[in-house]
């Protein structure tokens, strides 16, 4: 008895630090993240994003109270039992009239931050909305992020997404990730060349985007966030999506939140 019962721990031990040996990783395009944000709608999102070790965020407004929104939301996430860093860029440049921030967090003790996060401004003629890099380590090994924003589908992403295909050769010592809102599903043939490298997307077929309103209980609209892991440096383990708006009354509620749900993916190093 009593060997079955060490045997069941150190099963339970094992499965536990496995469970630890993986990065999880979330994006989130969190609608209007400014000033408009209440002290209830912030510690609802942290408690929401709480699980993860890294969050990427889009929309983060670029005049007042973008920033401090983010630091906000850092302090209420370092409440839920870890300590989080965070960081915030400066407004993007390629735009004029959809000028915003993109922000990180992540749990300082999961992952080590090894370059600070930089807007790339040598692209700034290529995208509205230049995308975020940050440089992490995590069990000997690095991986560097590429946040994302694309132009909504009116304007033809596609357009300024071609250009992510460049990344791979443009950084090759850079195990690169890339997430973000494209605006565009995963199937589209922008993503082809990508695919074509080996970055997979961590999501096939799932919307991610509200409706204002739900439709025979469909609530989701688009098929717009994603993650595209290289599958010759890392392995997915898991991935999904938070179905936050079901804990609200109905989507206008929601809403307020944002009007993208969080999307995840778990992976560790091959």
């Amino acid at each position: 008895m009593k060997s079955r019962k060490l045997l069941f721990f150190l099963s339970a031990v094992f499965f536990f630090n496995l469970s630890l040996a993986q990065v999880k990783l979330s994006s989130w395009n969190i609608r209007h993240m400014g000033k408009s944000k209440s002290e209830q709608e912030i510690a609802f999102m942290a408690q929401t994003l709480r699980d993860y070790d890294i969050v990427a965020i889009q929309e983060v407004v670029a005049g007042n109270g973008g920033a401090q929104s983010v630091a906000k939301l850092a302090d209420e996430l370092s409440r839920t039992g870890f300590k989080w860093n965070y960081t915030v860029s400066q407004p993007t440049q390629g735009g004029r009239y959809s000028s915003e921030r993109y922000a990180y967090l992540w749990k300082s003790s999961r992952v080590e931050l090894i370059k600070k996060a930089w807007l790339d401004v040598d692209c700034i003629e290529d995208f509205e909305r230049e995308p975020y890099f940050i440089k992490f380590k995590y069990k000997n090994e690095h991986f560097t992020l590429v946040n994302i924003h694309a132009v909504p589908k009116s304007k033809q992403p596609e357009r300024e997404l071609k250009n992510l295909k460049l990344y791979p050769d443009l950084y090759p010592e850079e195990n690169l990730i890339f997430l973000g809102d494209f605006n565009l599903p995963q199937s589209h043939t922008v993503f082809n060349p990508l695919k074509s490298k080996g970055f997979f997307p961590a999501l096939v077929n799932q919307k991610t985007s509200l409706k204002m309103r739900c439709i025979s209980n469909e609530c989701l609209a688009s098929e717009y966030d994603n993650l595209f892991i290289d599958s010759k440096v890392f392995s997915i383990q898991e991935s999904g999506v938070d179905l936050f708006h079901e804990l609200y009354p109905d989507l206008k509620s929601a809403r307020k939140i944002s009007d993208h749900i969080p999307v995840w993916v778990k992976f560790d190093f091959r």
